[in-house]
């Protein structure tokens, strides 16, 4: 194999190359999500047990998915957000301040992904960026301002479906998160977990007749920039669009 930054990633991320992790010298851990401004709106979201989906058998759902670009100008309904956002990133218990249980699985309940949210066409909720605080399961305004969704898909490299979808979620990775257990090999589990997060929201659209695309091709740079993270602390891993399919 040809020698370059991801076979040097592989090599110096095994095992016997790692040094004592900070949770194994004593370090205190990193807050379970990252601060915001109280100040900030938010948008409080229904529980997504209430929101009204398919009977649908996985076995069904794993066939029938598949990449969706083209979407319905239908709206998502707000509990319809509710509802994937706790598919793919939803608490279900918080265990004494030290690690989330949620709805998809992450190395050591690390969980170290914060979910952003530009808002297209989202019944009640007014266009924009927004944060999904999943401890207290709402969402933050971010930034509103009239040209987002352009920026957005400029970040994007121009791809249309992330203006023309109903939703579009942007994942960022807090890496000291993971890495304060797993060392430097934290980051390949930043990775892995992201696709377990991806999978999920694929899964669960199709309860609620809707695609998904999931996008890896975006200028990293960029979209941190319009996410306001700190480049130190967070970067973008990965974005998906969500619309309601065309009949």
């Amino acid at each position: 194999m040809a020698d370059g930054i991801g076979r040097t990633f592989l090599e110096q991320t095994k095992h016997h190359h790692l040094k004592r992790s900070d949770q194994m010298m004593g370090v205190r851990q990193p807050p379970l999500e990252l601060p915001y401004d109280l100040e900030q709106p938010t948008v409080a979201l229904p529980q997504p047990s209430t929101c009204p989906v398919h009977s649908i058998h996985v076995d069904q759902a794993i066939r029938q998915r598949r990449s969706v670009r083209q979407y319905a100008d239908t709206p998502l309904s707000l509990v319809e957000l509710a509802y994937l956002l706790w598919s793919t990133q939803g608490v279900r218990e918080v265990m004494e301040g030290h690690a989330t249980f949620r709805t998809v699985p992450s190395a050591g309940a690390r969980h170290a992904f914060e979910t952003y949210i530009l808002a297209n066409r989202i019944e009640g909720v007014a266009p924009g960026l927004y944060r999904y605080a999943a401890l207290e399961h709402k969402l933050v305004e971010t930034d509103l301002s009239p040209d987002i969704a352009d920026q957005i898909t400029a970040g994007c490299f121009g791809q249309r479906f992330v203006r023309t979808s109903a939703a579009t979620f942007v994942w960022a990775a807090v890496p000291y998160r993971m890495t304060w257990r797993y060392g430097e090999r934290g980051y390949r589990y930043l990775h892995l977990d992201a696709g377990h997060v991806c999978q999920n929201l694929y899964l669960s659209a199709e309860a609620i007749d809707c695609g998904v695309c999931a996008i890896a091709a975006f200028d990293d740079d960029r979209m941190d920039e319009l996410l306001q993270l700190d480049e130190e602390s967070a970067f973008t891993i990965y974005v998906a669009t969500v619309g309601k399919k065309r009949p």
